[in-house]
């Protein structure tokens, strides 16, 4: 699984989940022809990118290249079950990746236009928010 090596401070404030918005970096294909592109906000944990990362991958049979374009970095806390109120926050539990709409988050390259659909498509399933398959031919 994704977990960054050292992060800058090792409790982050939770931030604020906008309704709206849209991702101004890593919106094009840089790598790949193939991609799977954010349509909704989420945070992704280090355990659904690497569960689409793996149905992907057993789909093309270990063929083709695919780049992860999005990491886990975001330390999310969460405490005890039946602590009570108070005795500071808790302890990181997992990471989660920050991704607004428009985001790439998958690329793919070395395939069928064909194979990379149904693979991302696989993909998809795994994530929790809507994605759209591109193309570089599209963009």
């Amino acid at each position: 699984m994704l977990v960054p090596k050292k992060v800058k401070h090792r409790k982050w404030h939770k931030g604020r989940k906008r309704t709206s918005g849209v991702e101004t970096r890593g919106t094009e294909l840089n790598f790949g022809n193939f991609g799977l592109k954010a349509k909704e906000r989420a945070w992704l944990t280090s355990r659904q990118i690497e569960s689409a990362r793996r149905a992907m991958t057993r789909f093309v049979q270990r063929s083709g290249k695919i780049w992860i374009r999005v990491f886990p970095d975001k330390p999310v806390t969460k405490k005890g079950q039946e602590t009570p109120m108070g005795g500071g926050k808790g302890a990181v539990d997992h990471y989660v990746a920050v991704v607004k709409s428009g985001r790439i988050l998958f690329e793919m390259d070395g395939v069928e236009e064909k194979v990379a659909k149904e693979a991302l498509r696989r993909a998809s399933y795994k994530l929790p928010i809507h994605t759209k398959f591109i193309t570089r031919d599209s963009m």
